[in-house]
């Protein structure tokens, strides 16, 4: 845990939050390398939807009617955790991370009391009842709002999806363990409506598809079926999808049968009616929602956790004696797909060519480094996941190839500079 958190930083994947001012708890800054690699993550989920029939995508607002939440179960004690209080430091702690003493004492507990995890601002210059208001705590409820919306703009009929990317804030207790759980955070959503009878059919055929996703970026994961009594409020049936941490196996994406619970909610408090009208049947029915969601800064910890590897006496006979980093992600999601490396930098030549395969290759996500010898240059490629390590040397002003060094295998080998964006295309696009 400790080298990831230290890795983050060094190599400009995540800083902690308003660090100068002596930082801020559980929040967090995505660094150059942080922000490739995040959206990177999102695309890959974006695009992933894209293909699949009848989804269309939205962005909700984030401040929203304060109903919304009331109807929604959000301000009720069905989204609370018990909070228990360290009768000698006075530290708050939810139930479930402390015992019978203080974790961080061993002093005595209160007795364990409801507290909400809705997140409370004011709109309007005057903070009063009135004009209070919450950031949301998950970006499905937006979708929710506008299912007639999309409906009448977009002509679609059930079965069909909304997918969203978006932030959500909840007053977590106990924020902890990095990036695992915080009080801002992202979210990748999609809620598919469907039929009652078919909602069990297409629970089982989601949970496959993304299953299939997370084998497609190399990260290895697991299932786990919630009980009745631990599953969400609005859960028919829940699976968590899990991935492997410092600390355990912990939930990275929940795949939930959500029922009519949130349109028939909607319908009743705001008095419209949400109820899909059925032209062939000519029947009215509230469609169920099978939903997908997917942390996205769980995930990113997790593709770090799975990737990062050391290796001691490092990766050749040439290399230093300490261990040497590599971040073995998916070539699909690695911030930068190569580096561009001049063998020498006091070859004007040489350096002018390498300047001009890197104009050549700049669509491609590249970055040039002329800094430190050769093998350094290498690791610090391998430390940040750069896929491809090309070289230009003094064979390249005769023979127009450079060399080219693949990050899992280390192997070499030449390609012209003609051929490059063709390699690329194959290597990193193959779709294209």
């Amino acid at each position: 845990m400790e080298k990831i958190v230290s890795f983050c930083k060094k190599r400009g994947f995540v800083f902690p939050s308003s660090e100068i001012y002596g930082g801020f708890s559980s929040s967090y800054d995505f660094g150059p390398l942080g922000i490739e690699l995040k959206n990177n993550i999102k695309k890959y989920w974006q695009d992933s939807m894209k293909q699949e029939d009848n989804i269309v995508g939205l962005d909700s607002a984030i401040l929203m009617n304060p109903m919304v939440w009331q109807a929604s179960g959000h301000l009720t004690a069905g989204f609370a955790d018990e909070l228990v209080e360290c009768k000698k430091c006075h530290h708050r702690f939810r139930k479930d991370f402390a015992k019978k003493n203080c974790p961080d004492c061993q002093g005595g507990l209160t007795v364990p009391r409801k507290f909400n995890l809705m997140m409370r601002t004011f709109v309007g210059p005057v903070e009063e009842k009135a004009s209070e208001a919450y950031l949301r705590a998950e970006t499905c409820q937006g979708i929710y709002l506008n299912f007639q919306n999309i409906l009448q703009t977009m002509r679609m009929k059930i079965p069909f999806g909304v997918a969203q990317i978006g932030k959500s804030f909840r007053n977590e207790i106990n924020p902890k363990d990095f990036l695992f759980r915080t009080r801002e955070f992202e979210q990748m959503e999609m809620q598919w409506f469907c039929h009652p009878k078919q909602a069990s059919g297409f629970f089982d055929s989601w949970l496959k598809k993304r299953l299939k996703w997370y084998a497609q970026i190399g990260l290895k994961v697991r299932t786990t079926e919630v009980l009745k009594k631990d599953r969400s409020h609005y859960a028919k049936k829940q699976i968590d999808i899990e991935a492997q941490f410092p600390f355990g196996w912990k939930e990275i994406e929940g795949i939930h049968n959500r029922g009519d619970w949130d349109l028939s909610n909607h319908s009743k408090h705001s008095k419209q009616d949400l109820r899909y009208y059925d032209e062939i049947t000519k029947q009215k029915y509230f469609p169920y929602v099978i939903e997908t969601s997917v942390g996205v800064e769980r995930l990113f910890f997790a593709l770090l956790c799975s990737s990062y590897e050391e290796i001691k006496g490092g990766r050749s006979e040439k290399s230093i004696k300490e261990a040497e980093t590599v971040l073995k992600l998916d070539k699909k999601l690695i911030p930068f797909k190569a580096a561009i490396f001049p063998l020498v930098r006091n070859k004007p030549e040489i350096v002018k060519k390498a300047k001009d395969v890197f104009n050549l290759l700049k669509p491609f996500s590249i970055y040039y480094d002329e800094t430190g010898s050769i093998g350094k240059r290498y690791r610090r490629a391998d430390e940040i996941g750069v896929f491809w390590a090309i070289t230009i040397d003094f064979d390249t002003l005769q023979d127009n190839a450079v060399t080219i060094r693949n990050r899992d295998t280390m192997e070499q080998k030449r390609i012209k500079i003609k051929d490059l964006i063709e390699c690329f295309k194959k290597q990193f696009f193959p779709m294209d």
